[in-house]
């Protein structure tokens, strides 16, 4: 009879724990690429990846000798596609969408650990749109910590996370509790909450002490709240600059949601690093913003989705909105679509910002087109997911493909300077020099 192993009869230490997958040296043949979005691409070029980043970017298809790499090297073929640097979302909300969409209820019903797993997929599903780092602007708890934590140590797929958990807001803004009776607001825990300077500044140092990387504060009101107290300017010039102050003395980029003009302005004033929405700004407020180098999260593909005329928004997602709500959003219109225009023709500096958990994760790239649209060239979009968006958000090792750059490459079916719509044919992925999509499918390994 043949003989069969037990598991007594393996040698210690077999079998193995699964490990998380390590970065090899890798050579992309790319057919055509963007390095740096706002230079011109070049045709036929090899980006030389080590250790998860960028050793030096080549002419010509070069062979794993020619690089300097073992022979064993992994070739990438890309040499019928476009590629450039992966994109980057300042503003998603990876926690919400999907269910939390059909059924608002589930926040009551389910723990935390339901709402990680609803962001692991949201994650996975803007990975594979080509954007391989976003930026977290609102989560409850530490749930999207634990995500990007996750993430980083190659436990799960996605992208890599600026994460600002709960976002700072005075009592009965926009990040307070809204529509329930009484004792559940006030059972409801909200960190972030806070009234006058000084417990301002502590909820910020207690956001980084928890594991911020990003300071969100709500200046204003917004129009997804059930709060009937407007959508203008809520916490006070002092509360402003100690929130400001706090951060940055703590190395933190400090960023403000905001949608009436008076917040925007105060906000600018009292130095934060970019503006998200901006809805209502005028003349005054982006020229404001452009003296003063702040950046513009405009988040303007939501608007499309959810309905930009009475017509669109009655037969739209957000059609059953709770009356309050639902006459915010028939206010706001296209005025979002009327300020991005309006600040392209100005020169103000814009970083992608969608705010996706309203609209479909995964649509990110459709910012893009929404930028064409208001006036921009196809390469001034592409600047605004990729080296704009690095600027913004402060991140100095991507954006752009160049030696000591981390390894977040994409490549498009198409060539998105002469149609912007390419940027939605995403076929490869790759982030920190692993691959996560290959000739349009997910790779899990």
């Amino acid at each position: 009879m043949p003989v069969t192993s037990t598991v007594a009869d393996l040698p210690p230490g077999q079998p193995e724990h699964a490990v998380a997958r390590k970065a090899v040296p890798t050579i992309i043949h790319a057919g055509t690429l963007l390095a740096v979005p706002g230079d011109r691409p070049v045709r036929n070029a090899s980006v030389i990846l080590v250790d998860g980043k960028v050793r030096a970017v080549m002419p010509g298809f070069v062979d794993a000798a020619s690089a300097g790499l073992p022979a064993d090297a992994q070739i990438i073929d890309l040499r019928d596609k476009f590629v450039l640097p992966g994109f980057m979302d300042m503003h998603v909300h990876l926690q919400s969408g999907g269910a939390s969409r059909t059924d608002p209820m589930l926040r009551l019903r389910e723990p935390s650990e339901y709402w990680a797993l609803n962001a692991y997929v949201n994650g996975v599903a803007t990975l594979m749109a080509g954007f391989t780092t976003v930026r977290d602007l609102g989560s409850t708890g530490d749930v999207m910590f634990g995500l990007r934590d996750a993430i980083r140590d190659g436990i799960v797929p996605g992208p890599k996370i600026i994460a600002a958990g709960e976002g700072i807001s005075p009592t009965n803004g926009h990040a307070d509790a809204h529509g329930l009776r009484r004792d559940l607001m006030e059972a409801e825990i909200r960190p972030g909450v806070c009234d006058g300077a000084d417990e301002c500044r502590k909820a910020v140092r207690n956001a980084i002490k928890y594991g911020a990387d990003v300071i969100k504060v709500h200046v204003t009101g917004g129009v997804l709240d059930e709060s009937d107290a407007g959508t203008e300017q809520q916490f006070t010039d002092d509360e402003l600059k100690a929130i400001v102050e706090a951060g940055h003395m703590m190395g933190r980029k400090v960023t403000t949601h905001a949608h009436g003009k008076s917040g925007i302005d105060a906000a600018v004033r009292a130095g934060y690093d970019s503006i998200e929405h901006a809805m209502w700004a005028d003349e005054e407020s982006l020229r404001l913003m452009k003296e003063r180098g702040t950046w513009l999260v405009p988040t303007v593909w939501p608007i499309t989705w959810v309905g930009d005329s009475p017509e669109k928004i009655a037969q739209g997602p957000f059609r059953n909105l709770r009356p309050n709500s639902l006459a915010k959003l028939y206010k706001l219109g296209d005025q979002p679509k009327k300020m991005v225009r309006m600040a392209i023709q100005m020169g103000v500096p814009i970083a992608l910002g969608t705010d996706n958990g309203i609209a479909p994760h995964g649509t990110n790239a459709r910012e893009m087109l929404e930028y064409v649209n208001a006036g921009m060239s196809p390469m001034e979009a592409l600047k605004t997911g990729t080296v704009n968006a690095a600027m913004a958000g402060g991140l100095r090792d991507r954006g752009k493909l160049a030696p000591g750059m981390a390894g977040d490459v994409i490549a498009l079916d198409a060539n998105p300077l002469d149609n912007i719509d390419a940027v939605l044919s995403v076929n490869f992925v790759m982030r920190d020099g692993l691959v996560f999509k290959q000739d349009g499918q997910e790779v899990s390994e």
